[in-house]
């Protein structure tokens, strides 16, 4: 090749970049990887954080694949947190506060350290396409790279415009420029073209909150559990930790805000585009929900290293001198300095409906497209489409079913139902199948196809066996009988569990929502019987010293029919306790489904939405509009919820 001959040109080194070029050079193949900035790879340009509602699993699913962003992550986490822990593990979800230097300079470290990328600085400025295919791209500067693959992962920066008050400027983030002649070259293609808008929050100088009369966001922020973590593979280190704080709002910020109304451009009439409903600019939030008192804000600190603090919730276009005056409104923040001021980006996308499940455009072979140019939110969602484009561009093949990952229903929305007019954001509500879609089974579910891709390397897959052996070795126990006897009652009774009175298995104790596998782990113990092992189980370079310690793996422990089980025994009896307790519900989800089906063509024209209860507001104005005359066409409308579905079948069932 010469040196502007690649196999694959990645537009992009965002989220969604990084992940496409790291898994095409991994597929071996020769990659450029264009950027406006070579020193702003990985950036995370809102907040500090990775994961959250549906997107720790996203993030579990990467990983489970063979994709950077779990890992990456998991080297800069100063603090992880599981949310909804008091619901059901269908919805629960990791997040962590992630070093915003430290993220992108490990993401960096590993895009340099790649072999086959090769990181091209300049402006992608036009497509180049010779019989309907592409061939490549042309830069700015009238370089031509060629290659029979083109990911465009192009973020905000595609037709952008930065708003502050009346100021605008061109620009997909602050400091930096935007990309108008590529959005010119998608448009002469014939690729539909829409416009969308996001928001940042100010940004402010920790040594002028007043963090005294602020409550923290966590009672501990130790390191805690090692399994706190996003990737399957080997623990990190943390950087070190950090507290967040939660802030209120008050009537007189509310007050300040409706004042300055006029000189915002969401209410100007400046902005066109529409941004993403669930995270609404603190205007919004004033003028939707005026009965509120108050709306929480969360302070994030952006790293070990830095004094700015991200004011998580209070996304603003406002004008920088009212941004002072609402922000000074706020307990805690009465002497805030602000370092960076709030802003609004509009910028274009391409219509994702023109893609295939491959995230190829239909039109133009040879051309993907991934992140925020699909109508997508979010680190994320750009992160797991980057991975699968790159997949796709490189030659592979996966496509993931809705009943297989949450990246299956990421991208089977995209392609059939679109973003509905504004940017998409995944929650676990979009999944039917979310009581499978686990963060906890992610491996289970994907690490073999990772495996079959070529991602996943000899010492991930040795990891991952051992891991189901293990998880098979627990399930052979479940059916075996426990007889009443001074040794299993003795253990009931350390935690205050009646003794038995008659024998019962393993599973059905295990099934019992007061029990839980900590407790039942001696029983397991003394039923289980050791599996043949071979010696190259237990090998020097396998059960390293420190796993051999006295206290750790005595010598008993170590022997070759003993030793996998041990090493890999407190979460595989987890993910045995998960599958026993879910069982019945997932036979019931399997049940809905099946009954879903049989409505699928009853009419729902007439159908009173107000009596129907469980809809949101959201789902109900949608279907006012859209009018569907069965409940097949109401579950394909973009913002119909499976939730929303199930809705609507419990009174058809009525009725």
């Amino acid at each position: 090749m010469s040196p502007d001959e690649y196999d694959v040109i990645v537009v992009g080194a965002g989220h969604a970049g990084c992940e496409a070029a790291l898994v095409a050079a991994r597929l071996r193949r020769r990659v450029a990887l264009v950027t406006l900035r070579a020193d702003q790879i990985g950036r995370l340009s809102c907040n500090p954080a990775v994961g959250g509602l549906a997107k720790g699993c996203l993030v579990r699913e990467i990983d489970a694949l063979g994709g950077a962003m779990g890992d990456v992550a998991d080297a800069a986490t100063l603090q992880f947190r599981r949310l909804n822990t008091r619901k059901g593990l269908a919805v629960q979800s990791s997040r962590a506060q992630v070093d915003i230097a430290l993220y992108p300079a490990e993401m960096t470290r590993r895009i340099l350290g790649t072999t086959g990328i090769e990181l091209v600085e300049g402006e992608a400025s036009r497509i180049d396409v010779c019989g309907g295919t592409v061939v490549g791209l042309t830069l700015a500067s009238g370089r031509a790279l060629r290659a029979r693959s083109v990911v465009l992962t192009t973020g905000t920066f595609l037709g952008a415009v930065m708003h502050q008050g009346r100021e605008q400027r061109a620009g997909g983030r602050v400091g930096e420029g935007a990309a108008y002649s590529l959005s010119h070259s998608l448009t002469g293609l014939g690729v539909r073209m829409g416009r969308l808008k996001t928001g940042t929050t100010p940004r402010l100088r920790a040594a002028s909150v007043d963090w005294d009369v602020l409550e923290p966001q966590v009672e501990n922020v130790a390191e805690g559990d090692p399994d706190a973590r996003f990737s399957f593979g080997p623990a990190r280190k943390r950087p070190g930790t950090i507290q967040c704080f939660v802030a209120y709002t008050s009537a007189e910020t509310h007050d300040a805000i409706r004042g300055g109304l006029s000189e915002s451009p969401l209410y100007s009439g400046a902005i066109t585009g529409r941004g993403p409903r669930y995270c609404p600019s603190i205007e919004d939030k004033v003028v939707r929900f005026a009965d509120k008192d108050r709306h929480q804000l969360f302070l994030e600190p952006e790293g070990l290293s830095t004094d700015r603090i991200y004011v998580n919730g209070a996304s603003t276009s406002l004008p920088p001198a009212l941004q002072d005056t609402f922000l000074r409104t706020i307990p805690g923040l009465t002497r805030c300095e602000v370092l960076q001021y709030g802003y609004a980006v509009e910028y274009d996308f391409a219509d994702p409906t023109q893609l295939g499940h491959d995230l190829q455009l239909c039109s133009v072979p040879g051309l993907f497209l991934a992140g925020q140019i699909c109508g997508t939110s979010g680190y994320e969602e750009a992160a797991a489409q980057g991975l699968i484009a790159g997949i796709h561009a490189a030659g592979s093949a996966l496509r993931l079913g809705r009943d297989e990952a949450y990246i299956g229903v990421l991208i089977d929305d995209l392609v059939t139902r679109g973003v509905g007019g504004e940017p998409y954001r995944m929650f676990p509500s979009r999944a039917e199948h979310r009581l499978h879609l686990r963060e906890d089974n992610a491996d289970r579910r994907l690490t073999p196809r990772g495996r079959e891709l070529g991602l996943i390397d000899d010492d991930r897959w040795t990891s991952f066996t051992r891991h189901i052996e293990a998880i098979h070795h627990f399930e052979q126990s479940l059916g075996r009988p426990l007889h009443p006897s001074t040794v299993t009652n003795a253990a009931l009774a350390i935690w205050g569990l009646p003794p038995l009175t008659r024998s019962v298995t393993l599973g059905s104790l295990l099934a019992r929502p007061e029990l839980d596998a900590d407790q039942l782990a001696p029983l397991f113990a003394s039923v289980r019987a050791p599996e043949p092992r071979t010696p190259d189980h237990c090998k020097p370079d396998h059960c390293a010293p420190d796993h051999c310690a006295p206290d750790h793996c005595a010598p008993d422990h170590c022997a070759p029919d003993h030793c996998a089980p041990e090493l890999y025994a407190e979460r595989a009896l987890r993910q045995v306790e998960i599958d026993v307790k879910y069982a019945g519900y997932l036979d019931r989800d399997l049940h809905r489904r099946a009954e879903a089906n049989t409505f699928r063509d009853v009419s729902i024209v007439g159908l009173d939405l107000e009596k129907v209860p469980g809809l949101s507001m959201e789902v109900r104005e949608r279907l006012k509009v859209a009018r569907p005359e069965t409940l097949a066409d109401a579950a394909r409308l973009p913002g119909v919820t499976p939730a929303a579905v199930d809705a609507l079948v419990l009174v058809l069932r009525r009725s």
